[in-house]
């Protein structure tokens, strides 16, 4: 009997064991902060309708509108109730010019929708889905706007250094009052911060973390901006005149546009329209090179075909971010300017829900285990990979061959031998639509480049470059490269009015709710169209910027340069059957303003190429373009496996291949047809002779033919 009473104690000790060991794992509490998971992942235990919600005004050491008085940055914070007493939270931060007027989001939320002076609401689904999980949501207001003081500088110093006070101030670093101008501390936060916050928001995300700021664990920028150079001006050349100006004036808060108005003025001389330059205005306003400050994590979100933040500004930062070991993950979208919780919304709330219970609460989720890219190929369709640009994607040397009366230009991965030039005449006028259509016809206004239709899928991943060697006529003309898919599909149709997505009259919850702030969004689907082509991406350069992005140096008429310039980055699959085009031509009216020198171009072929970032690299190319490279390198391949018995077979075969180059590169296409029909007998003389092995003779029969056909 006292054996099966010790028995019985120990199975009651065990479960009680057992129980609590679950218990932990379940609910960690450390450092007086709490949560509970289930699956992994934070679960909503605190109330969201009990939260305490308040107004603060943190001060700066600013006075941007220069009356004397230290700028207050104002800020809105939801917490948990339980925040009162012991619990401390980690805090997740939009910092925003936007709260006031335009809004957040698909549905533009605002904070004071009723316009009685309170800011009864938090916009977006942050504050419905995180505060019920144990996290404080702060909606800073940026320097100048809404309810905070001074004036707003596009992009400056004094923007960054407002959302940064904040997060010093949540660190207890700083003085802040509440609606009732009593002193006020941060003693319910753990002092990590994670940023969020798209275009806008997200640009202040990159400016802050680029000061290395302490308390600042990671930051999420949603198609944000990482160099306002690089947002107002493109290789020299503005988008539009007074951009930063104008910008300033829309986000000042409604009660100091007049009082601003000498901070605007300012920013128009110093952003200097008429040179387009690089300056010091610029280098104030570039994070990209303050990449090796960043200590927080980095989670990128962009649209492949954002033509709003252009996506050069994912690229730079990303490849800086890459050199200073920076935690990082992307996501590349097929749309435009479009939050992910508009392209993607139940896996961006999932991944973004695991990505800050790992970098705010250290949850060990497998965050940072998972593939670190995610692509959309098409509509809807994603794919993983370890790296952007994809790992083995390397840059391709393709040279311009000359069109014919007949037939545009070529590419190849060989030499142009010869003095050939063409022409074009830039025309300001001139649509983008005419730059790219009718790809088989000469136009004056730009040169065609065409690849022969393609033999399997090629994957285009990371920036193009341009270089190409001209003389021209004018003192000053501009450039416009574009790399073109020619060929029908069904592709998200980004420049639609909703950039890629359709809203939609059902909604959808994500968190909990309370009369004056739902968590419930309008859903939101794809648009596609189909289309016989697309513009893959685009490229520009003020010629006079030839040097340097820092200087204008005026043209010489009939002097040799050299322009280099890259496109805009991409990862993009050309697909079995289309083609590849290459268009330069001048000014370009769809984005940028034009230059009206209307100058004529002699480019020289021999002395221009454009690097193609080609996954496979070379081999890939020649082999998915097919025609005389692919011939080339088949026997370069077949050389270096042993399958020619005779170093005298292989230099007739590689000479009657130059001959070949020779015609095609120089148009000679009648010549070229001849000289091929002649190299199918040589072929099959050197197989009856047993110069070459079975399989050499089979695989450039089978090219020769394949390249007979598209040429006849």
């Amino acid at each position: 009997m006292k054996h099966d009473t010790f028995k019985t104690l120990t199975m009651v000790l065990i479960l009680f064991l057992t129980t609590a060991f679950t218990a932990a794992s379940e609910t960690s509490a450390s450092s007086n902060n709490a949560y509970q998971l289930e699956n992994g992942v934070t679960e909503p235990i605190y109330s969201y309708e009990d939260a305490i919600r308040e107004t603060i005004y943190v001060e700066s050491s600013l006075d941007s509108d220069n009356d004397g008085e230290p700028d207050r940055i104002a800020a809105d914070i939801i917490r948990p109730q339980e925040t009162e007493g012991d619990l401390q939270v980690p805090v997740v931060m939009d910092a925003s010019p936007y709260y006031e007027r335009l809004g957040r989001g698909n549905e533009s939320e605002i904070k004071d929708p009723d316009g009685d002076g309170i800011n009864e609401k938090f916009p977006l689904f942050y504050d419905n889905y995180f505060v019920p999980r144990g996290y404080a949501v702060v909606l800073v207001e940026m320097v100048g706007t809404n309810n905070s003081d001074g004036c707003p500088t596009t992009g400056g110093y004094e923007e960054i250094e407002s959302a940064k006070t904040v997060i010093e101030w949540l660190n207890g670093n700083g003085t802040a009052w509440n609606e009732d101008g009593k002193e006020i501390e941060a003693d319910w936060t753990t002092g990590k911060t994670g940023m969020i916050g798209k275009s806008y928001d997200g640009t202040i995300a990159n400016g802050v973390a680029a000061t290395g700021v302490e308390g600042l664990e990671t930051i999420v920028p949603i198609g944000a901006i990482s160099s306002w150079y690089d947002y107002y001006r493109y290789g020299g050349i503005p988008f539009y005149p007074n951009g930063p100006s104008g910008l300033s004036r829309t986000v000042t808060s409604s009660d100091s546009i007049e009082e601003c108005a000498f901070v605007r003025e300012e920013i128009r001389a110093e952003a200097d329209d008429e040179t387009g330059d690089y300056n010091d205005f610029w280098d104030e306003r570039n994070f990209v090179k303050d990449a090796d400050q960043v200590n927080a994590s980095v989670f990128v979100i962009h649209g492949l075909n954002d033509y709003n933040v252009k996506a050069n500004h994912f690229s730079n930062w990303w490849e800086e971010l890459a050199n200073h070991d920076v935690p990082r993950k992307l996501w590349l979208t097929q749309t435009g300017h479009v939050d992910p919780f508009d392209f993607r919304r139940a896996e961006w709330v999932d991944t973004l829900h695991k990505w800050f219970d790992h970098w705010l609460l250290d949850i060990d989720n497998g965050i940072m285990d998972e593939p670190t890219v995610d692509i959309e190929r098409s509509a809807d369709e994603w794919e993983t990979y370890s790296s952007w640009p994809l790992e083995d994607s390397e840059s391709v040397k393709v040279k311009l061959g000359p069109a014919t009366e007949k037939l545009p230009g070529t590419m190849t991965t060989t030499a142009v031998k010869g003095n050939f030039s063409q022409t074009f005449t830039d025309n300001p006028d001139q649509t983008e639509q005419e730059m790219v259509e009718d790809e088989l016809t000469a136009k004056e206004n730009r040169l065609m480049f065409l690849s022969p239709e393609l033999k399997e899928d090629m994957t285009l991943s990371g920036v193009p470059e341009f270089d190409i060697r001209a003389t021209v006529n004018k003192e000053d003309t501009n450039l416009t490269a574009l790399i073109v898919d020619y060929g029908a599909d069904e592709r998200v149709n980004h420049r639609d009015r909703g950039e890629g997505v359709r809203t939609l009259d059902t909604e959808s919850c994500w968190g909990a709710s309370i009369d004056v702030d739902d968590a419930c969004y309008k859903e939101t689907e794809k648009t596609t169209h189909t289309a016989p082509y697309e513009i893959v991406t685009h490229g520009w350069l003020d010629a006079q910027n030839w040097r340097s992005l820092s200087r204008t140096d005026i043209l010489t008429p009939g002097k040799s340069y050299r322009f280099q310039w890259d496109t805009l980055p991409e990862d993009y699959v050309f697909k079995k059957g289309h083609r590849i085009g290459i268009v330069i031509a001048g000014s370009d009216d769809r984005w940028l303003m034009t230059d009206d020198t209307r100058a004529t171009f002699n480019v020289e072929l021999g002395q221009s190429h454009v690097k193609l970032p080609i996954v496979g690299g070379k081999k890939a190319f020649e082999r998915a373009i097919g025609g005389l490279p692919y011939l080339q390198n088949l026997v370069d391949e077949l050389k270096d496996d042993g399958e020619f018995n005779d170093e005298g077979a292989i230099r007739r075969v590689e000479t009657h291949l130059t001959t070949l180059t020779h015609y095609q590169n120089t148009g000679s296409m009648d010549k070229a047809i001849k000289h091929l029909n002649g190299f199918k007998p040589l072929l099959e003389h050197q197989k009856d002779q047993d110069l070459m092995s079975e399989v050499a003779y089979n695989q450039l029969m089978s090219a020769s033919e394949a390249l007979l056909e598209d040429w006849q």
